[in-house]
């Protein structure tokens, strides 16, 4: 129950501060960050599953989220497709890759797991670019507007509303995932596969399922910022999206759904705040890193809320 009042109360509170955030931010360019930042925070929630709760590393998610975003680009522009139908067959074929390629990596472990999403992400980047009479190659390619039925989705308080409704529905989602037996096993998993295995878990099973509901997310979140956007470029699809991804989970905190909030908020921002030093984003992105390995090994949110926990008794 207490467990129960903690996950109910988080959600209203990210509510509230997604209900108030566009009185606050008055100014389209705060509104756009907003926006991007509950678009990427989609994304690591789905990740953080997969990652913090599984324990199964992804370096090559960025293909995924790039395949939702070009399956809606080409899908529209090439075969005048609705939007709605072009982003459940993006979704639709990410899942089926991603189940394709779940059992023969996910029998891999650590660093050879880490080569072979990044190997999968890497050929999902090329097969962009060199498809060019489709994606546009290394140009890009424009994306039109999205529309459902007669209505069009234009405007930034439009865009807001969508993401932070979807941001809203994933943490529910994900919360409730966790607590739920699926969940468990998820996490006794990461904890022991062999142990998991000897209590009845069926691991190869559940390491599958969340690595496609991963995959399935990012097509998602992919294709609705490629509409967002107007205009997508292969970058979106590349390695260095793909670590600024694994970057907001680790940063944010392994295992924690708010934490992913907060670490895509953070490493969404940043790049904002580094104009002035272009191309030092990495270089920016990797001190960050190893700064929050070494002071803060769980990430910002569960290291934050374990001492809080820590201080109780002395205050007591």
């Amino acid at each position: 129950m207490k467990s129960l009042n903690q996950r109910y109360a988080g959600l209203l509170v990210l509510a509230v501060i997604l209900v108030l955030l566009p009185v606050v931010l008055t100014n389209p360019f705060y509104i756009d960050v907003a926006i991007r930042i509950a678009l990427n925070a989609v994304v690591v929630i789905a990740l953080n599953l997969l990652m913090g709760y599984t324990g199964q590393i992804s370096l090559g998610h960025a293909g995924f989220y790039g395949m939702g975003a070009y399956a809606s680009a080409a899908l529209t522009t090439h075969m005048n497709w609705p939007p709605v139908l072009a982003l459940v067959v993006g979704a639709a074929a990410t899942g089926v890759l991603a189940f394709v390629v779940a059992r023969p990596i996910l029998k891999l472990k650590g660093h050879t797991l880490a080569m072979a999403t990044l190997g999968l992400g890497i050929i999902i980047s090329i097969a962009i670019n060199n498809e060019s009479q489709w994606t546009g190659g290394p140009d890009g390619i424009g994306v039109p507007a999205f529309t459902l039925f007669d209505f069009t989705i234009e405007g930034e308080k439009a865009w807001y509303a969508v993401s932070a409704g979807l941001l809203l529905l994933m943490t529910w989602f994900a919360l409730n995932l966790i607590d739920s037996p699926v969940g468990r096993a998820l996490q006794a998993i990461h904890g022991s596969e062999v142990a998991s295995r000897v209590a009845g878990v069926d691991t190869a099973k559940f390491k599958a399922r969340v690595f496609v509901l991963s995959a399935v997310v990012a097509s998602i979140a992919g294709s609705i910022s490629a509409h967002y956007i107007g205009f997508i470029t292969p970058g979106m699809a590349g390695f260095f999206h793909s670590i600024e991804l694994v970057t907001m989970v680790v940063v944010g905190g392994m295992a924690s759904v708010f934490g992913s909030i907060i670490g895509a908020a953070l490493l969404t921002i940043l790049p904002q705040l580094l104009q002035t030093f272009e191309g030092w984003e990495v270089v920016v992105f990797g001190v960050i890193l190893m700064a929050t390995m070494i002071f803060l090994p769980k990430g910002l949110v569960p290291s934050i809320a374990q001492r809080l926990r820590s201080r109780k008794p002395k205050e007591a």
